[in-house]
C-alpha cells in the first residue's frame, strides 16, 4: 500500500467526517488525486466494506437535515444527485408524502405567515414553494388555507 493509496484513503475519511457522502460523490470528489488507474476504487472498495460509505446514512442524513425545508422533489434531486440507487431514492421519498402539507405549511409560514393577498402575492408564495420542491396539489392546499387534517 503505497503513500498515494493512502493519500487517497485520508482524503476520503476527510470528506466523511464532515458529512456522509455517497461513493458517488467520493468518486467525483477524488478522481483528480488517483495517481493510478484503480487505486480510487479500491481504496473506496475497503471503505465501504469496513462500513465508513453507506448508502443508508446518506439518505438518512440528506432526510434529516434538508425534509424540514424542503418538499420530496427537491429531496429526490439532492438524492439522485448524489448518485444513490433509484430504489433507494424512490423508498426515502415516498416515507416523506405523509409530512409534505405539514412540512409545506411550515416552510411557507416562516417566510409569509399570512395569506396571500392578491394574485400577484399568490403567485410570489407559490413559486418560492415550488422552488423548494413542494407539488402544485399541496402548494394549492397550503395557499388555499384549507386546514385538512392529515
Amino acid at each position: 500500500m503505497g503513500f498515494g493509496q493512502l493519500s487517497l484513503k485520508g482524503r476520503a475519511l476527510k470528506l466523511l467526517s464532515q458529512r456522509e457522502h455517497s461513493r458517488k460523490e467520493l468518486e467525483r470528489k477524488l478522481a483528480r488525486h488517483e495517481a493510478e488507474p484503480g487505486q480510487l476504487r479500491q481504496a473506496l472498495d475497503e471503505l465501504q466494506t469496513r462500513g465508513f460509505i453507506d448508502e443508508g446514512r446518506v439518505v438518512e442524513s440528506v432526510l434529516n437535515r434538508r425534509a424540514p425545508r424542503l418538499g420530496a422533489g427537491r429531496i429526490r434531486q439532492e438524492l439522485q444527485a448524489k448518485g444513490l440507487d433509484a430504489e433507494r431514492i424512490a423508498h426515502a421519498v415516498a416515507g416523506l408524502r405523509g409530512t409534505e402539507l405539514a412540512r409545506a405549511r411550515e416552510v411557507w409560514r416562516k417566510k409569509f405567515d399570512a395569506p396571500p393577498a392578491d394574485a400577484v402575492e399568490r403567485a410570489k408564495q407559490a413559486r418560492f414553494l415550488a422552488a423548494r420542491g413542494f407539488n402544485g396539489e399541496v402548494i394549492h392546499r397550503v395557499l388555499g388555507g384549507a386546514e385538512d387534517e392529515d
